[in-house]
């Protein structure tokens, strides 16, 4: 590779620290969502500049730099098979911005730099827009101009003296801000974006049930929703059970939910009874169609629709965090169940065993009530050795024998699915339903925070007195597991078996154990649960809202308003400018508009200067075409050559100075 050793033309070292620490935080975006050897390449970029910095070298050679980018995009179409959307257009400017790092030696590209980074900045929020990232992001915005003001000041500054400078400016700015962030017309997308491509559900929640769909998103903490009661009526964790997907098509421990559900007719819902519980929920992006709400949700929010088995579907995939509001009972009551709904409910699989069917069948036979051959199917799970378990392995091809008769070990999706058939072959309509249980309740927040972690399936009958209810035959096996929440129920069995199944390592748990770290932990989710729904989800409607509590019902108020208001503050930024300009004005300044005053009088008068020409010179000329003036015009002569050129100017000289070139201006 061509360098160049240029000593003289060097960027000065702490400018170049500060913008190198800046272009590290743009970096945490670009970490899971931009292919790994973007960051990488970047990082070695950025520590070849500071080698090559000090010895004055940099890249000039044309054709490594074409190399360089011929590289990058052959390494852009091997991951993307394209460069055209955001992520490969965000990963070819981070590339191009390495190529430039290790190309700037001037004063030029230094400020091309602080530009493309903060280029940078806004591809990293348009990335991820969670509060971890937007407190990175605007670190380095506030590194960048920390770097700016450093260039320019040069190195005898203290090294904090452009940190305060910085921090004064975006103190300033604040005000301002917060005034556009209120009250400028946006979008009713608020500040949430979603311009990766799409994709399949990238969450472990499927559509389908199978063993071991739901045990694999027990070792998941991410995020699923988070959800608030707003009434302040909470049920209690064993009943909070957040209903995601109903499923009716079944093949033994393999079930599966209807591809495109329609509405529920209004008819068919039932009458709802006990107390009605509202729930803000805001989901994250997952990708799929498919919402959760307290069981059971009876309205649908704008842009969904409650389907047949009283589940929420949305109009179109969720690509971005979602906020919407429910209300769900936690009976609704429906004794009506037509033949041409029945029928589908008691279909099982043609391949059943004759030892599941007579199971199911001696049941039947013996307890013709349906509530009686439930409470018959929970006594055999809950006294026949099964036992609850994260990894209980794969099954072959006879599952549900191998389930019910050998192994008898599972999570809870082979609870429900083996159930589920069970009470069909018993005669009992039944259907499966996936979504959550429990949750983590954050005490300042005062939210639910629900994880993948407590993904759950569970069971429901129809009984002909009183319609579908819950039945969940994993409390049969693992009570615990419904009345603590997972992660309660796997410390206490951890505990008592002598060590913990979980997926937290053991420094978490101690650290969780810590009441200073784990209040740290809760503050951390609250302030991420304001953003998202303070900030992120400040949307149309939102502002709308927020206009009415203030007494201002229409657009057009607020746009005249912010019209009347941003030219107020123009004129005034722009009257301040100016006051401190004249105030300022160096007194070189004065002098050379006061000379050239005195210049263009004398020159209508007959005595013009010739642009070679010195101020004695001209002096000499003058007195002799202006006899009159002379005097007048030896003493502005002697003045501006002595302010001009004197170490250390009088003030009096100078007032002096002022009065003679008025007189002389003023004069006929």
């Amino acid at each position: 590779m061509k360098v160049v050793r240029k000593q003289d033309t060097r960027i000065p070292r702490r400018p170049l620290l500060w913008l190198a620490a800046a272009l590290l935080f743009t970096l945490p975006p670009m970490f899971g969502t931009l292919p790994s050897w973007v960051p990488l390449l970047f990082l070695i970029a950025l520590a070849a500049k500071f080698w090559m910095e000090p010895k004055g070298y940099r890249l000039r050679s044309l054709v490594w730099k074409l190399v360089l980018v011929a590289l990058i995009l052959s390494l852009l179409f091997f991951s993307y098979g394209s460069i055209r959307g955001m992520e490969p257009g965000v990963s070819l400017i981070v590339m191009l911005t390495s190529v430039k790092i290790l190309e700037a030696h001037t004063a030029r590209e230094f400020h091309i730099m602080i530009m493309v980074a903060w280029i940078l900045c806004l591809c990293g929020f348009f990335l991820s827009q969670n509060l971890a990232i937007a407190l990175c992001l605007l670190i380095a915005f506030t590194l960048l101009l920390v770097a700016l003001i450093q260039f320019h000041r040069g190195p005898l500054s203290a090294f904090w003296s452009p940190v305060r400078t910085a921090g004064k400016l975006l103190a300033q700015a604040a005000p301002l801000i917060i005034l556009l962030f209120l009250f400028f017309p946006r979008l009713s997308t608020g500040f949430r974006f979603q311009i990766a491509p799409q994709r399949e559900a990238s969450t472990g929640f499927s559509d389908r049930l199978s063993p071991g769909s739901v045990s694999f998103l027990a070792n998941s903490s991410e995020v699923a929703f988070r959800a608030e009661f707003p009434d302040g009526k909470i049920p209690p964790l064993s009943a909070m059970y957040w209903r995601g997907l109903v499923m009716w098509h079944g093949e033994g421990l393999e079930w599966a939910a209807p591809n495109a559900p329609a509405a529920l007719p209004r008819t068919s819902q039932g009458t709802p009874h006990g107390q009605a519980i509202r729930q803000w929920i805001t989901i994250e992006a997952h990708d799929a169609r498919w919402m959760f709400a307290l069981d059971r949700p009876v309205n649908s929010p704008s842009g969904a629709t409650l389907a047949p088995g009283n589940y929420l579907w949305s109009n179109q995939p969720i690509h971005k965090p979602r906020r919407y509001e429910v209300i769900s009972y936690p009976e609704i009551p429906n004794n009506r169940l037509h033949s041409r709904e029945r029928e589908p409910l008691l279909e099982v699989p043609t391949a059943i065993s004759p030892a599941v069917r007579a199971l199911a069948q001696s049941w039947s036979a013996e307890k013709a009530e349906p509530r009686a051959i439930v409470n018959k199917a929970l006594e055999f799970f809950r006294t026949q050795g099964f036992h609850y378990s994260l990894s209980p392995g794969e099954y072959g091809k006879n599952d549900l024998d191998e389930f019910l008769f050998h192994r008898r070990l599972g999570f809870c999706e082979h609870y429900a699915a083996s159930f589920a058939t069970l009470m069909r072959l018993a005669g009992i309509p039944a259907r499966v339903v996936t979504g959550y249980l429990g949750g983590e309740y954050n005490e300042i927040g005062h939210f639910f925070l629900v994880r993948q972690a407590d993904a759950h399936a569970w069971c429901e009958v129809w009984f002909p007195d009183s319609g579908w209810q819950r039945i969940d035959p994993t409390a049969a096996v693992a009570p615990d597991r419904v009345n603590l929440g997972f992660n309660s129920f796997l410390e206490r069995r951890g505990a008592a078996a002598g060590h913990l199944d979980n997926t937290q390592s053991v420094l978490a748990r101690e650290l969780a154990r810590w009441p200073a770290f784990d209040r740290a932990r809760l503050g951390w989710q609250t302030l991420s649960y304001a953003w998202d729904t303070r900030v992120l989800s400040f949307d149309g409607d939102e502002q709308e809202s927020f206009f009415a509590s203030i007494g201002i019902p229409s657009h057009r108020q607020i746009f005249l308003i912010v019209g009347t208001v941003v030219i107020a503050i123009a004129l005034l930024l722009a009257l301040y400018a100016a006051w401190t300009h004249l105030r300022t004005r160096p007194c070189g300044d004065r002098l050379k508009i006061m000379y050239e005053s005195f210049c263009r009088k004398a020159a209508r008068l007959g005595a013009p200067r010739n642009p070679s020409e010195g101020p004695f010179d001209f002096s000499r000329r003058a007195t002799r075409l202006l006899p009159d003036e002379s005097d007048r015009i030896r003493r502005i002569a002697k003045a501006y050559i002595a302010l001009r050129y004197a170490p250390a100017p009088d003030p009096t000289t100078l007032e002096q100075f002022a009065e003679e070139v008025n007189g002389f201006v003023r004069a006929s």
